[in-house]
């Protein structure tokens, strides 16, 4: 139940010593209270009056209340250990995912991964906190209560000593077969979000070509897949605590039956037996409360075996030089740029030279290699052979913090947080002013919206709160662009791709004056924007095959002038 890598969490190992020596303390107690409250039962039927008892009940209340002071110690002291380090995760997973990109979502999937991100980190605080707990109140009560009972009649601790290996035997097996379904339940949930999150993000495609009804069938036999794993999950589950549960009450009723014929017998007294017989069910039950909870906790030890994963995911950093800022006279030189996603897909190889401020368009069909081109220069992913002269500086991949934090990425579909309209425009800019914001409103055209909304920029948008178009989406990203003065490099993967000619036309009046002191490549399917473009890089199958100005591409009677064809006018 407990993975090995929560040892190497910060502060895993203090918390783990300081839940021992707490358990212990609650041990100590739980056979404490248990002797005081004998001795006030039997003190009663022998006939000595209450008040004789009161010493004892007295002491019974300061351990009991000692035997819960532990545990609401362990309980707090451990959910903000569990807090805290789900937090850290996720800032780890999150800075693993931008510093990586697309390289993990193409891996693992968007679904996957943004699940794990959300729902994930929640699973794994759960499991944190339920599971240390568990296992060292295993690890630890039984034993002691055992000796406890051993000191009054070695006889039964005996016995109880040899039937708790059966009982966790048993789990053991069952739990093995609750793991087998939860693996599976758990890949099933991955496929589950995987297709579904693909689909939504296709969902004009497929309507387009009239297959969105195919794909709402295969998303319904996806989730009956998942419905069925977790079905079985819970048989197994069910079955499990059922019979956990019957073999201890059953060992529990041997133990009474036989300390009722000692008793009979003459061969015990009474105290000694009451001690025993209520030992007893301590003694079954933290292997109880684990049993319960390592269904509950199934989940959580997939998901953190998940997000670990993606954690220890190779990022093969090259090493970091000192590279200049971008400016106006800035060279840039790229030959042989190769880079293919696996050994049956086309192999992408680029060659280019960009100096200074430009605006630099790039074309073609869907899958000729544009979104490969921008991934690359933003280093979400790593070429497998390149030389790049930047500024003088031979660099072979673009993965450079001092290039990156040059870079502004906006792609088809920026992220709407939680959040209200303000933080989400400074999400990336906390440090800025009212009236940096509110010009960056009017510079991208958010008045209309910031009026329409209910409590203006402190209305929460995103994610089931108040939704907003494609047009209103891009346009938060061009805000929060538009924040960051310094950086000098913006790299538009299709921004305008799923918006209508309309919203389109009316955005790119806002696009074009921001795009002015930078070096801009922008790569779309859209036509005229080539227009506005000093430079076009022309695509086809993963290759540059012209370039050049818009003027000189025409006079050309190439590439540009077949696409041109083919998809419509300039």
């Amino acid at each position: 139940m407990l993975d090995k890598k929560i040892m190497e969490l910060p502060g895993a190992k203090g918390i783990m010593s300081l839940l021992m020596l707490l358990t212990l303390i609650q041990s100590v107690a739980i056979i404490g209270q248990t002797i005081m409250i004998s001795r006030a039962i039997v003190g009663l039927w022998n006939g000595h009056p209450l008040s004789a008892q009161i010493a004892w009940l007295v002491w019974f209340v300061v351990l009991y209340a000692l035997r819960h002071l532990c545990i609401y110690i362990k309980q707090q002291r451990l959910d903000k250990f569990a807090s805290q380090q789900s937090q850290e995760i996720r800032n780890q997973l999150l800075d693993k995912i931008f510093r990586v990109g697309p390289e993990i979502t193409q891996k693992e999937g968007t679904g996957n991964v943004t699940t794990m991100a959300l729902e994930g980190i929640d699973q794994v605080e759960d499991y944190l906190s339920l599971s240390l707990s568990k296992i060292i109140n295993m690890m630890i009560i039984p034993f002691v209560v055992v000796i406890g009972i051993a000191i009054y009649d070695w006889k039964a601790a005996a016995f109880l000593l040899v039937i708790l290996p059966v009982d966790i035997i048993f789990m053991i097996v069952l739990g093995y077969a609750a793991q087998d379904k939860a693996n599976k339940q758990y890949a099933s949930y991955q496929i589950l979000s995987n297709h579904f999150v693909d689909s939504l993000r296709g969902i004009d495609t497929l309507k387009f070509f009239g297959l969105s009804k195919k794909y709402g069938q295969s998303i319904f036999n996806t989730s009956e897949k998942f419905r069925k794993a977790t079905i079985d999950t819970l048989k197994i589950a069910i079955l499990s605590t059922f019979a956990l549960d019957f073999f201890t009450t059953l060992s529990i009723a041997v133990v009474a039956v036989f300390l009722g014929l000692h008793l009979i017998s003459g061969q015990i007294l009474l105290y000694p037996a009451l001690v025993i017989l209520t030992l007893s069910p301590e003694y079954f039950l933290p292997i109880r409360d684990f049993s319960n909870d390592y269904h509950a906790t199934l989940n959580g030890k997939n998901a953190f075996s998940a997000i670990s994963k993606i954690l220890d995911f190779d990022e093969n950093v090259p090493d970091a030089k000192t590279l200049s800022q971008w400016n106006e006279h800035s060279r840039l030189v790229v030959d042989k740029m190769s880079y293919s996603y696996d050994q049956t897909s086309q192999s992408n190889q680029f060659s280019f030279e960009i100096t200074g401020y430009q605006n630099i368009g790039v074309i073609g069909l869907s899958g000729s290699g544009k979104s490969t081109l921008i991934n690359l220069l933003s280093g979400f992913i790593q070429p497998e052979y390149a030389q790049i002269d930047l500024n003088g500086v031979q660099i072979d991949s673009f993965k450079q913090p001092d290039w990156q934090k040059q870079v502004i990425y906006i792609p088809q579909d920026p992220y709407i947080f939680h959040a209200s309209l303000h933080d989400n425009i400074v999400f990336y800019h906390q440090e800025a002013t009212a009236m940096q914001v509110n010009e960056a409103i009017k510079v991208v055209g958010l008045e209309k919206l910031v009026s329409e909304l209910p409590n203006g920029l402190k209305t929460v948008i995103g994610e089931g709160a108040r939704s907003l178009s494609g047009g209103q989406a891009q346009r938060i990203a061009l805000a929060r662009a538009f924040l960051d003065q310094s950086r000098k490099i913006i790299l538009f993967d299709e921004p305008t791709a799923h918006l209508d000619i309309e919203t389109e036309v009316e955005l790119k009046e806002r696009m074009l004056p921001l795009m002015k002191n930078h070096l801009v490549i922008f790569a779309t399917h859209r036509l005229h924007w080539m227009n506005e473009m000093d430079q076009i890089l022309v695509l086809d199958h993963g290759q540059i095959v012209e370039s050049g100005s818009l003027a000189e591409l025409k006079q050309k009677n190439g590439a540009l002038v077949h696409l041109r064809q083919a998809m419509g006018r300039i």
